[in-house]
């Protein structure tokens, strides 16, 4: 009957004996990847933002994440909203979140 097929014989060859150990290491190999990589700078920036958010004063001056430069002439602590002038007769409110940074004072001056 097997004139052109061979037959097929079980291999007697023992399985290796790995454990599992090896996926558990490389397993915790990529979560401490992920962890000091991806999750750990990002929760700083978020952290460092947050604490932007919260010490952003009267008469401070920002950037906007649009490039808006002005400073900031009323806060409604209530609804997450700043007013900022960006000049004597225009002023723009804005969430604060889109704050990205606190200029020293005296910038707007320089520009």
């Amino acid at each position: 009957m097997s004139l052109f097929i061979n037959q097929a014989y079980a291999d007697t060859a023992a399985a290796p004996q790995g454990g599992g150990w090896d996926l558990i290491i490389m397993l915790l190999a990529f979560g401490l990847i992920f962890y000091f990589l991806i999750y750990r700078p990002q929760a700083k920036r978020v952290k460092e933002h947050r604490n932007l958010m919260a010490a952003l004063g009267k008469g401070d001056e920002v950037l906007t994440q649009g490039g808006l430069v002005g400073r900031i002439t009323k806060i409604a602590e209530d609804k997450d909203f700043i007013v900022i002038a960006l000049n004597d007769n225009t002023e723009v409110t804005v969430q604060k979140g889109a704050v990205s940074a606190v200029l020293p004072k005296g910038t707007l001056k320089s520009l």
